[in-house]
């Protein structure tokens, strides 16, 4: 389709509407909104295209969203629920251009007649150059303190600048999933989105999860504190609203296989440990715990042979008093001295974890993790020799493979 063909006929340009699903109450509560154009009565075609073409002049494309948001707000007051949200893509350049008088004059006629703009999620992709990032803080907070939400688009791998987003402090932060494999979700993306949930959690804004078309997608949004959910696995855009449980069904059915599923890997987490603890336990009451340490973990590699391919020993401040003792490829174990008197206290969660091994006086399984040497994923089990040593036992992929719930 030729631009022109939308400037000189707007009034076939519609919005769809795509219901927006929150996990804490499990209905619709609010709605993206997506540019249409309407070809015949029942033929319509997407020009999202038409908003991300920079040959386009920014007039005509402001104009045309404007006609499109304009309609959108038409229909919102038609239906009469004012607690919804309207959710409106925006071009971050134009909003920055004008400071946001745009956008903000076509509400101002809408919030005179009752629109409250705590309704109003404006979301902006971060296109933004590094000059310009000052100027953006200003107008997000403008916005903010007239109670507009700022939506901060966060695509893939792109964008993913954490300090960026904890300066701009956006209202949501917006995860796209629809670049994703279909089936597979790597470790790599579980990792950063968990790392972009923590941040949102400081900075007060919520994480919502954008095409979503596969139950695994759903979970992966689900697990990584995903509240606000959007996609074609839920519901796709439809020409009117839908009723607010339209999607309760599939969202209550997958939560509990979530839950059931992570009840599941946590109980075989709980079942590793305890059997390693005992395990440990029954092994160090025979061994002197002396200043030999090669000599300590030898014995426990001896004995620990099926599940582990390396077993160090440090102190309580993280200094590595034992060298490494690992696994050849040929499943042969042999000692690396080079190891000794490195110090791991710099590593998150090793303070938390020595501390809970000092009070509770048993090990401790960490989550999955990157083994920089091997580069694959593995998990450690800490185990305290006395108040001031301990003794650490990296588990490979090979084994959590052969487990089920540990991956």
């Amino acid at each position: 389709m030729d631009p022109v063909d939308i400037m000189l006929n707007q009034q076939n340009v519609i919005p769809l509407y795509q219901p927006v699903i929150s996990a804490d109450t499990q209905q619709v509560i609010g709605y993206d909104v997506f540019p249409y154009f309407k070809t015949t009565e029942n033929d319509l075609e997407p020009i999202a295209w038409f908003f991300q073409d920079s040959s386009i002049p920014e007039e005509f494309r402001m104009e045309i969203n404007h006609i499109l948001i304009q309609k959108a707000l038409d229909y919102y007051f038609e239906q009469g629920n004012r607690s919804l949200y309207m959710f409106f893509n925006y071009d971050s350049q134009i909003i920055l251009k004008d400071r946001g008088e745009g956008i903000l004059n076509l509400l101002q006629n809408y919030h005179e007649q009752g629109l409250d703009y705590d309704k109003i999620i404006i979301q902006l992709k971060d296109h933004f150059i590094a000059e310009e990032i000052d100027s953006v803080r200003v107008l997000f907070n403008y916005l903010k303190s007239l109670g507009i939400r700022v939506a901060l688009d966060h695509d893939g791998l792109k964008n993913g600048n954490l300090e960026r987003l904890a300066y701009l402090m956006p209202s949501i932060v917006k995860i796209d999933l629809s670049f994703l494999n279909r089936e597979g979700l790597p470790q790599l993306y579980r990792d950063i989105h968990n790392s972009l949930t923590l941040l949102s959690e400081k900075i007060g804004a919520t994480i919502m999860f954008k095409g979503i078309s596969t139950y695994s997608q759903l979970h992966h949004a689900w697990q990584n504190g995903g509240r606000f959910y959007q996609g074609s696995y839920l519901m796709a855009p439809q020409r009117q609203f839908v009723e607010p449980d339209a999607c309760t069904k599939i969202i209550q059915r997958d939560f509990q296989m979530f839950v059931a599923y992570e009840q599941k890997k946590i109980k075989a987490q709980i079942d590793m440990a305890t059997r390693i603890n005992e395990k440990l336990k029954t092994l160090l009451a025979k061994i002197e715990i002396n200043n030999n340490y090669d000599e300590i973990i030898q014995k426990v590699a001896t004995a620990c042979d099926d599940f582990t391919f390396r077993i160090y020993i440090t102190d309580h401040t993280g200094l590595q008093l034992s060298a490494n003792i690992e696994k050849n490829d040929e499943g042969t174990w042999e000692l690396r001295p080079e190891s000794r008197y490195k110090n791991w206290s710099w590593r998150p969660y090793f303070f938390e974890t020595v501390a809970r091994m000092t009070i509770e006086k048993r090990g401790f399984l960490s989550d999955l993790y990157t083994d920089i040497d091997r580069n694959e994923q593995i998990r450690t089990f800490s185990y305290p020799l006395n108040e001031q040593l301990f003794i650490f036992l990296d588990i490979p992929y090979s084994y959590l493979f052969e487990q089920e719930g540990l991956l």
